[in-house]
């Protein structure tokens, strides 16, 4: 496959605008995941009840960060981001020079929720558009992404655990209590699934592919069939 470039994901670059600025403190007060230590890793942005705004993966750009996000939100997710900043020196704008790449395969940079999902990194906007080829490759693997799928819903419930997107022990950030409650109860109620689109309850769905003949739906966890899901989600 030669085109690698996700056209529909953006990039928004954080960078600190004074020396001594804690640029992985900030961010690591705000967002599920521990970007303290090595990244990408992939994180979202709650509510303070805990339900998603947005999610993104967090990348290293020498002393800045990287986040690797849905396009469509982009803008959005630079405001919320800058509402927290209050007087703190942290510049916060879209890189449109920077593009989100993507293969299938092994590699050297697998993605940090499933190796199975093939090789992701950062690179000069450009390489023809991968985008449909890569929907088509997470949804086969059960993975969700991006607001249709994701947004107002709590984070452990999109299977957050069970793809690396929320640390249990790395301190408060923005919807922490909630996330952590349900965890510490072993209670998540409700689970996202890629489904066969015939197979997809109406009252259940939040977003279908017609063209790939799939469905996201958001279903009671005593309704899956544990024969049907990834081998990556085995609930017990």
């Amino acid at each position: 496959m030669t085109a690698t470039n996700l056209t529909d994901r953006a990039v928004i670059r954080l960078s600190a605008t004074e020396p001594g600025e804690d640029l992985r403190g900030f961010l690591n007060g705000l967002v599920t995941n521990d970007v303290s230590g090595a990244l990408p890793v992939w994180a979202a942005l709650l509510t303070p009840q805990g339900k998603v705004i947005a999610d993104f993966l967090v990348w290293a750009d020498g002393d800045d960060l990287l986040l690797d996000c849905e396009a469509a939100a982009a803008e959005a997710l630079v405001k919320r981001l800058s509402m927290y900043r209050l007087r703190r020196k942290i510049a916060i704008a879209l890189d449109s020079a920077v593009g989100v790449h993507w293969q299938p395969g092994d590699g050297p940079a697998p993605d940090p929720r499933l190796p199975a999902l093939g090789q992701r990194w950062l690179g000069e906007a450009a390489g023809g558009d991968a985008a449909a080829a890569w929907r088509q490759h997470r949804l086969s693997r059960g993975v969700t992404e991006g607001a249709a799928e994701l947004a107002d819903l709590l984070w452990l419930e999109c299977n957050a655990a069970e793809l690396s997107g929320v640390s249990f022990t790395k301190g408060c950030y923005v919807g922490q209590e909630n996330t952590a409650r349900m965890n510490w109860r072993q209670k998540v109620n409700r689970r996202l699934v890629v489904v066969p689109l015939s197979e997809s309850d109406p009252a259940r769905q939040r977003t279908a592919y017609p063209d790939l003949d799939l469905a996201v739906d958001h279903r009671r966890v005593e309704d899956l069939d544990p024969a049907t899901l990834p081998g990556w989600l085995q609930l017990g």
